[in-house]
């Protein structure tokens, strides 16, 4: 059998951590098999522990790859600052709260995603969740402190970052578990919501 070059490992390796983002956001840490994971991968089962001591290792470094690709996202939403459509907080919450971001978990953000799950897990991965939630709240402070600049401390940022995530992931997470059987509620859940969740 040939040999699998250190660019082939590090490739397997990076698919599996992505197929369990995905895999993990969508339908949770423990309903997700190792086989299934890794034909996701577009591997075989038996390759698993040649890159993981344990799923619970992968559960934590999808976690962070998650949450580094979504806060990606939110420092490029705050770095553009005022756009056509508004301000970088409004265009976060608009985008959070939206139904693309509902009927998407397993490429939404994972605050939300796994926000039940991680407190059921390890501490590795309650540590990879709480570094994605510091992270946000980073974002978010520096912002409110950059809208208000000298009109409020930075632990009021930090407060008002707090509630903010607070409010979008609550959302969401009520948004989703009401979607199929009552729609209406998890639309007006949205709706409110984001109009609401910078107040």
């Amino acid at each position: 059998m040939p040999r699998i070059t250190r660019e082939d490992k590090a490739r397997n390796r990076q698919n599996i951590v992505e197929a369990a983002g995905r895999m993990f956001r969508s339908q949770g840490f423990d309903a997700v098999g190792i086989a299934e994971l890794m034909k996701e991968a577009g591997l075989t089962h038996g390759g698993f522990y040649n890159h993981f001591a344990s799923k619970d290792e992968l559960a934590a470094e999808a976690c962070g790859a998650s949450f580094e690709a979504s806060l990606g996202v939110l420092d490029q939403t705050l770095g553009e600052g005022v756009a056509p459509a508004g301000p970088p907080l409004r265009r976060v919450v608009d985008d959070y709260l939206s139904v693309t971001h509902r009927d998407a978990p397993d490429g939404g953000c994972p605050s939300a995603s796994l926000v039940t799950d991680a407190g059921r897990h390890s501490d590795t991965v309650q540590n990879a969740y709480a570094a994605g939630v510091e992270g946000y709240l980073a974002g978010f402070a520096g912002e409110f402190a950059r809208e208000r600049e000298g009109e409020i401390s930075p632990e009021e940022a930090r407060d008002r970052a707090m509630l903010l995530l607070s409010r979008l992931v609550g959302a969401m997470a009520l948004a989703r578990a009401v979607r199929d059987v009552q729609p209406e509620l998890s639309g007006e859940i949205l709706r409110t919501c984001r109009a609401h969740a910078l107040d």
